[in-house]
């Protein structure tokens, strides 16, 4: 199957290096370029791509409002949206997240991780690496983003959860895989995949991205000190 890829950059000739490299990959096509975000919400209604890689600054509707259009359109509810920045982590980038976006990547990163990452946003899967994991938990903590633990919303926001759904989204939070969240408990990779997708559906989650997101905001994961 292939891999729809729209490009939004208002940068043209960035947008052109993207599309060589991604067209020269088996299994990949670009099917739209977009030089802000409400050419690109628009192209994302029209061609239904499986992933979007988004500039946030962008002169006109930015990628961060883009964002929030596409992830709040029923109609583009399996389109994954990467953010595209020359920053690992930044406040816009913390914004995109909790506007749906399924993860970042900065405008440096190598041919491959790009190709990489467009396979791995279509999967379904969260582009948070390790240190960039450890920035987003930086600044939650400094805007305060974190629960108090005392029983307030946020905790009533998780009392849907079984024990081990809990569990599973800490260990999602640290940037595990089904794969290792697996071997730590002791269950089969598609066990982890059922506890996931149900903690999705009761926290009304697009993909594994917004449930780190989520574990943050509500202080069910914590920093170490």
């Amino acid at each position: 199957m292939t891999i729809k890829v729209l490009l939004a950059d208002d940068q043209a000739l960035l947008r052109s290096a993207f599309k060589v490299l991604v067209d020269s990959e088996d299994g990949m096509r670009v099917v739209a370029e977009a030089s802000d975000g409400a050419e690109a919400y628009e192209l994302a209604r029209a061609t239904a791509p499986d992933v979007v890689l988004m500039d946030i600054r962008m002169p006109g509707t930015d990628g961060l409002a883009a964002t929030r259009m596409i992830s709040e359109d029923p109609e583009l509810a399996d389109v994954r949206v990467v953010i595209l920045t020359t920053f690992e982590v930044d406040d816009y980038v913390i914004q995109a997240l909790r506007a749906g976006a399924s993860g970042f990547l900065g405008k440096g990163a190598e041919p491959d991780e790009l190709l990489s990452a467009i396979r791995v946003a279509a999967a379904g899967e969260a582009l948070l690496s390790p240190v960039a994991t450890k920035g987003l938990i930086a600044k939650f903590l400094a805007q305060g983003s974190g629960a108090d633990g005392d029983g307030g919303p946020d905790a009533e926001r998780l009392a849907s959860l079984t024990g081990r759904e809990r569990e599973v989204l800490v260990l999602v939070a640290g940037g595990l895989s089904n794969d290792e969240i697996a071997e730590r408990l002791t269950v089969s990779p598609l066990t982890v995949k059922t506890h996931v997708n149900r903690a999705m559906a009761k926290l009304g989650a697009r993909d594994r991205a917004q449930l780190v997101v989520i574990a943050y905001e509500t202080g069910l994961v914590r920093p170490r000190v």
